[in-house]
């Protein structure tokens, strides 16, 4: 049932959506965000230079982002999502004639102010896209295969443009995320069996035509994924990454060494220490217990959300939300499997937590749109 099908029920209006904001989901993302905040101090030696003070800036900017997102109707994200979309997949071609370069990949777009990396922005606009075209579509077609091809063509799109940058990591997230909002909206357990073998051949291709002149992939990211399966073949290599995260985990011990004493971040032994393995920096201050608690918050915040899904009574409300929550799952899930060992190197930074703008813009639209959604729910 549609959005308009409950117009006529008691929406909130004017200030009365004030009464209606989640405060659970912004207490919560304050606190991460407070927590990233003092990791970016602690690695730069006590500092607010160069990351901490710039890290909270963005978030300040976001948060009023999110706040100005959640006071506008749901039915107006959801007439804007093939735009937003679009413009998405527009600034992805983009980077492929404009993109400046930074680690060996070409990912970002210079606007002068900042650098903005579409490939984060389709994250949400793949979900966005694809809750709209499920709250249009009858669900007797959403298993039937010609409607099937719509869908995969919005996903599959941006993920070959970020696949190409190289960015295997985003272009992961952008494909389970997507996946997930079919799966969620009715598509038959079938497609996805055929997916799942077909992923496997995929991947069976990636090492059979290894060193060959059809490689999937390029040499580097071979190189990580024999790293995951053998991080002692090349310690101070293409190991060196993980072998030195999983001595900073292994170091914290159950209460860790204190705050600022972590000898793998201060003594610059922990590579990327401020983005993609800033959760290997609190586990070594703060231990076993730093660590789970972060996994509690994140997992408090999964709940709230999946909660606000759940009361959702339009099809599209219910839609976005539960592939926005999949998608900071992914989002996270992917970050501490990969700093453990668990998954290779992939480089997908940990939310919130982990210094960067466009992740962290991206974000708080995200979570715009979900206190969007819950404050204008039919009740």
């Amino acid at each position: 049932m549609s959005y308009l099908d409950y117009s006529v029920r008691r929406i909130p209006t004017g200030f009365q959506r004030l009464a209606y904001i989640n405060l659970p989901i912004i207490v919560i993302l304050i606190t991460i965000a407070a927590i990233g905040f003092m990791m970016l101090f602690s690695v730069a030696g006590g500092s607010t230079e160069p990351w901490a003070k710039v890290q909270m800036t963005r978030f300040s900017i976001g948060f009023a982002m999110m706040l100005i997102i959640a006071f506008i109707p749901i039915w107006f994200w959801r007439n804007i999502s093939g735009l937003a979309y679009f413009i998405s997949l527009f600034l992805l071609l983009l980077v492929e004639f404009f993109g400046v370069s930074g680690m060996g990949a070409v990912r970002w777009l210079d606007l002068g102010f900042m650098r903005l990396q579409p490939s984060e922005l389709v994250k949400v606009t793949v979900i966005m896209f694809l809750a709209s075209y499920y709250d249009w579509l009858p669900r007797n077609k959403v298993s039937n295969v010609v409607w099937i091809i719509v869908p995969l063509l919005i996903i599959l799109l941006p993920v070959f443009l970020v696949i190409r940058q190289p960015d295997l990591g985003t272009a992961l997230l952008i494909l389970l995320g997507g996946l997930s909002i079919m799966f969620i909206a009715g598509v038959s357990w079938f497609y996805f069996a055929i997916s799942g073998l077909g992923i496997l051949t995929f991947l069976f291709s990636i090492f059979y035509f290894r060193g060959t002149e059809f490689q999937f992939l390029k040499d580097y990211q071979y190189r990580r994924i024999d790293t995951f399966l053998d991080p002692a073949s090349d310690p101070l290599g293409a190991g060196y990454h993980i072998t030195q995260s999983k001595i900073a985990l292994g170091s914290g011990g159950f209460s860790g060494r204190g705050f600022m004493q972590g000898t793998q971040s201060r003594l610059n032994f922990l590579p990327e220490k401020h983005t993609d393995f800033i959760f290997t920096t609190l586990a070594e201050e703060f231990g076993f217990i730093g660590g789970i608690s972060l996994l509690g918050l994140y997992f408090l915040l999964i709940i709230f959300c999946g909660l606000v899904a759940l009361a959702c009574r339009d099809r599209y409300s219910g839609l976005v939300v539960s592939g926005i929550t999949m998608t900071f799952f992914l989002y996270f899930a992917v970050n501490m499997a990969m700093v453990m060992g668990l998954a290779p190197v992939v480089g997908v930074p940990l939310p919130l937590v982990s210094y960067g703008g466009s992740a962290m813009f991206v974000l708080m639209v995200a979570f715009g749109i979900i206190q969007s959604a819950d404050i204008h729910r039919a009740r």
